[in-house]
């Protein structure tokens, strides 16, 4: 086993990448762990190490890691600036599968193909997503699991929803009678003719700062005017 040594900011640090795999057949997990002897972590391998699945990977590889230093990072992201050849409304012709399996040669813009690229992008992550859901599922399908029957319906649910990242609800509707006191400058000429319910009908906006609460309707059904 050898380690390499880098300095940043003055400080001389051991900087080790240990490269570990799960279960091909359930699990297929690649795990990266780069750590430095200056928090007082072991140069070398790393043992105890656990997969998300809550298997132990198999160590593949320990290898030396290089960092480059904050000021080397630093002056990349100065120096980094877009190049006088780029053109984001220059015409490209890239080669695209239609759904028959054919070969088509659409022109784009430069910025619009890279908004295809990001939504590819962000694809991916979110079937990353799904399958690791999708296997987190499947690994509670046994006797030991959910198929155990001292195994509470509500557990199930519950580890459900947590899997999915779902908050589990239901619709609900409230009805209830609310009094109100509303002053209004009335012009004297209308006086005689205000129609109190009707005109908190009309003016009258009901509204929840909850944001699962909808105000489906609401009724004024009397009205008393005081005159003083």
């Amino acid at each position: 086993m050898s380690v390499q040594a880098c300095i940043i900011l003055g400080m001389t640090e051991t900087w080790t990448k240990n490269t570990y795999a799960c279960d091909p057949d359930e699990c297929d997990t690649l795990i990266e762990i780069t750590t430095s002897d200056k928090f007082g972590f072991p140069s070398g391998t790393i043992y105890n190490v656990k997969c998300p699945c809550g298997r132990t990977p198999n160590l593949l590889s320990v290898v030396p890691a290089t960092i480059q230093s904050t000021n080397e990072r630093k002056e990349m992201e100065t120096t980094s600036t877009m190049p006088d050849t780029y053109n984001p409304n220059l015409l490209v012709t890239y080669k695209s599968i239609n759904d028959n399996y054919e070969a088509t040669y659409p022109n784009i813009k430069v910025v619009d193909l890279e908004g295809k690229l990001d939504s590819l992008v962000r694809l991916e992550k979110q079937l990353t997503i799904s399958n690791d859901q999708i296997r987190r599922i499947i690994n509670n399908l046994t006797i030991e699991g959910w198929y155990n029957p001292n195994f509470d319906k509500e557990d199930v649910l519950r580890d459900l929803c947590e899997i999915l990242d779902h908050e589990a609800k239901q619709t609900i509707t409230i009805t209830a009678t609310v009094n109100v006191e509303v002053s209004y400058d009335c012009p004297l000429d209308e006086v005689e003719d205000l129609d109190a319910k009707y005109f908190l009908q009309d003016n009258l906006t009901v509204d929840s700062w909850h944001g699962d609460v909808c105000i489906e309707s609401f009724d004024v059904e009397d009205a008393d005017v005081s005159w003083s």
